[in-house]
């Protein structure tokens, strides 16, 4: 029996569907090793409570969605004494080891965990997972983000919707940016293929023992592999592969004063 317009509209529609699933599918598997979180990082004992939400074989950004239903599993109880300073609103765990400044705002839901220290005026605004033995810097601003252990932050760093591995670092102003100028959603570009991370905010993900220098950029849909390494006042995007140096190479003139 012939098939009418309609079906034939639903079966190329569902062709369609199948064809785009595919090709997903086979990007996926052609990059699997540079989109994998488990070759950025593994999560730490210190976070197992929140293991069923961070899959080690998902693309990394996909575990920037998961923070907020993983913070929303834990029983939190009022936080132990804090200094005075210590502004606290919303649902706060603070693992008792926490050393905490005389004066910051946190904004939960966040949950920090064992000997993280927070430096003075750090702002932390929602969605927040800390792993163990982190520091916080002065001033730092972090939102819907996530940092394993041993993460070193100190000194005022801009940290939005991220993700940063076992003991990265990020030098003195640090900014990972997280929005694009156009509001679109951020694309993650690999070496061969650049693929649409379907998020509007997304900053950068960096993986374990990964180092950025002071003053450096990231842009938004960074990823930089195991030990990787951006210089000092770099601004960058893309992919870096694991223990690779990212600089920009510039000359500098010495000239006579006229004066």
């Amino acid at each position: 029996m012939a098939k009418t317009a309609g079906q034939n509209a639903g079966c190329q529609c569902r062709r369609a569907s199948h064809r785009a699933k595919a090709a997903v599918n086979c990007r996926l598997f052609r990059y699997n090793i540079l989109v994998k979180a488990a070759d950025f990082f593994t999560l730490p004992e210190s976070l197992a409570l929140f293991g069923s939400f961070f899959s080690p074989d998902v693309p990394p950004w996909e575990w920037l969605c998961k923070i907020g239903p993983a913070l929303a599993v834990p029983a939190y109880e009022t936080p132990p004494a804090v200094p005075g300073g210590v502004h606290i609103e919303g649902p706060v765990y603070l693992h008792p080891s926490v050393k905490l400044p005389h004066i910051a705002t946190l904004i939960g839901p966040i949950w920090i965990g064992p000997g993280t220290k927070l430096l003075p005026g750090c702002f932390l605004r929602g969605n927040v997972l800390v792993g163990g033995n982190c520091v916080i810097g002065h001033n730092a601003e972090i939102k819907n983000s996530l940092l394993l252990d041993g993460v070193q932050a100190p000194h005022h760093p801009s940290i939005g919707d991220s993700i940063l591995g076992n003991r990265a670092h990020l030098g003195a102003g640090v900014v990972l940016s997280n929005l694009r100028l156009d509001q679109k959603n951020i694309c993650v570009r690999l070496p061969d293929e650049t693929i649409d991370s379907g998020l509007r905010k997304f900053g950068a993900i960096l993986g374990d023992n990964a180092e950025v220098g002071c003053n450096a950029v990231l842009n938004p849909g960074t990823l930089l592999g195991p030990r990787a390494l951006v210089m000092p006042a770099t601004a960058i995007g893309g992919y870096v592969p694991p223990a690779t140096v990212a600089c920009v190479r510039r000359r500098t003139t010495l000239l006579p004063r006229r004066d």
